[in-house]
Order: C-alpha cells, then structure tokens, then sequence
C-alpha cells in the first residue's frame, strides 16, 4: 500500500489494569499521530509521559488496548510492517562474551541477511560508527558511548525504512551525542525516516524536522519545529474545525499547540500561511476567533505543553 507516512496511528490507547487496587492506568489515550515519510521526527515528553509506551505499540511489543497502528500503511500487528524497521530501545542489554563482530553478524542474521552480505556489512556498520579496529574486542570491554554507536549499527545494517530510536543519547558523553548526532544526519536525504523518542530538548531542536509533545499520554503538541519556533509567526485560534479542516492544515505544515480554553491553537511562520490557514479552517466550516504574532523556544513550548491542564 502507497503512502506518504511512515507511521500513522488513530486512537491509539493503551490501559494497564492492577488486579490488586482495581485501578485503570491510561499509559497512552487517543493518540492520532501521522509522521510523513523521509522526515526526522522528535517526541518529547516528560518521564511518564507515555513515550516508550507509544513506540512499543508501534512494534508490537505492547498491544493496544483501543485504536491502530500501521507502518507505511501497514497494520504494525503484521510481521511484514516491521521487516523495514530499525530499533534502538532505551537501557538496551548486549550479551557482553559477544565480540562487535559477533554482536553485529547475529543481530544481522536475526535481520534476515545471509552470511556472503553479513560479511560485507559488518566492518562496513563497525567503521560507519566509529569502531573500526574493535570489532574483535569483547563488548564488556566497550564504553557506554561505544555501546550506543553499537547498537546504531545494529539498527541500521539491514538498511531500514524507519529508524526507530529510544534515548539514543541517554548517558552518552557530548564527545559520543555529537558522533550520533552526525551518523544520523549522514541519513539526510537517503529516504530513511528518523523517529526519536527523548527528553533532551536541545537533541531534537537541533536534529529533528517535526516534533510532537507527550503529557500524561495525550498529544499535547505536534507541527514543523521551524514552524514552532518561527521568530515572526501567526498564532491563529479557532473553534468547531471539522476533521476534513485538521487534515489539510496538516498537509499544510500547520503546528498544533495546547489550546488552554478549548478550541484549536495552530502556528504559521508566514502571513501569506496564515492567511491560507484561515481560508483552510472557514471553508471547512470552522470558526476564528483571534490571530496574533508570536515567537517561542522549543522550551517555551515544552513547559507550556506539559504544565497545561495542572491546575485543574
């Protein structure tokens, strides 16, 4: 199936039940997410916010309670819909009596490579992240950077379609984000989308296309980082926006912020975008009910998003 997305999800949910207390925990509630093929996507959030939740949805590592998941157009339940994926999870264990060769030749297998491209691929993997000369040296020999960069390697050997990474740069040394940071940005324009999961908002200001914002599960925020931070933006609010409207400001690159009155926020960084924007919202059948300029720093709008809803 064609599509312009890479991963797309619709009310996904995903509630833990404690037989003990008989309580409900919504980890993750009503996420509609669209991220375009080919971008660099950043989902920020604050610890318990739902991220990790989220991704392992996407790979079926937790199955949803309510709504869908599909990868490239696909339902993600699918074995099929996970061959083009490459995975990074957070606090990741290697087995440590595996050498960087060893490590990298059986993950590949597991990938489906066949021993002839395994042995093409590995020391070309080793040497892309900076561990040319280690591949004989046992990993409980290897740094926490070290091992990172590793398990890059391993994400990206079977050449994925989307790379999916959980804290890349978890306790990794500047010197160590900078080396992923740049094997990352070597991806540019090869196709492959690149999807973040992290708290370190300077990570993904600097890396990433779109962002979108977690709190207590929920989506609280989503667009273009460029048009998020624009320093001569327009800040439209609107009411009763039918879905068709939020479809196409979608198309359109609109960014979406956390209405604290209800409603729909949205920002532009032109004025001729917001001029389509308001054409967008009242053709649909929306309503407008201010526009002004505005200017924000990814954290700006990070603390807006998350303390949103806390005094409540």
């Amino acid at each position: 199936m064609m599509t312009d997305y890479a991963i797309e999800t619709s009310g996904l949910e995903k509630i833990y039940r404690s037989a003990f207390r008989r309580r409900e925990i919504k980890a993750v509630s009503d996420l509609t997410l669209r991220v375009p093929a080919g971008v660099k996507y950043g989902l920020l959030g604050p610890n318990g916010a739902g991220k990790t939740t989220f991704v392992k949805m996407l790979l079926s590592a937790v199955h949803p309670t309510a709504g869908s998941a599909a990868l490239f157009g696909q339902d993600a339940r699918h074995n099929a819909a996970r061959r083009p994926v490459g995975y990074l999870p957070e606090n990741h264990r290697f087995p440590t009596y595996l050498t960087g060769y060893g490590m990298l030749d059986f993950y590949s297998a597991l990938s489906g490579l066949e021993s002839r491209e395994r042995k093409r691929r590995v020391p070309e993997f080793l040497d892309l992240v900076g561990l040319n000369g280690w591949g004989d040296v046992r990993l409980k020999k290897y740094s926490k950077g070290m091992l990172q960069r590793l398990g890059l390697a391993q994400a990206l050997i079977h050449r994925p379609r989307l790379l999916i990474l959980d804290e890349p740069t978890d306790g990794v040394d500047p010197v160590g984000r900078r080396a992923i940071r740049d094997i990352l940005n070597e991806l540019s324009g090869t196709g492959v989308t690149v999807f973040i999961n992290s708290h370190l908002l300077s990570e993904v200001e600097s890396f990433c296309d779109y962002v979108a914002i977690m709190r207590k599960g929920q989506l609280a925020l989503e667009g273009k980082i460029s048009n998020l931070l624009t320093g001569g933006g327009y800040r439209i609010t609107a009411s009763i926006v039918p879905e068709a409207g939020l479809m196409e400001l979608r198309r359109m690159g609109a960014a979406f912020l956390p209405a604290t009155t209800g409603g729909l926020l949205v920002q532009l960084p032109t004025r001729d975008e917001a001029n389509a924007a308001i054409d967008v919202i009242r053709g649909s059948g929306g309503f407008i009910e201010s526009v002004l300029a505005s200017t924000n720093s990814l954290e700006d709008l990070f603390i807006q998003a998350t303390e949103a809803g806390k005094a409540a």
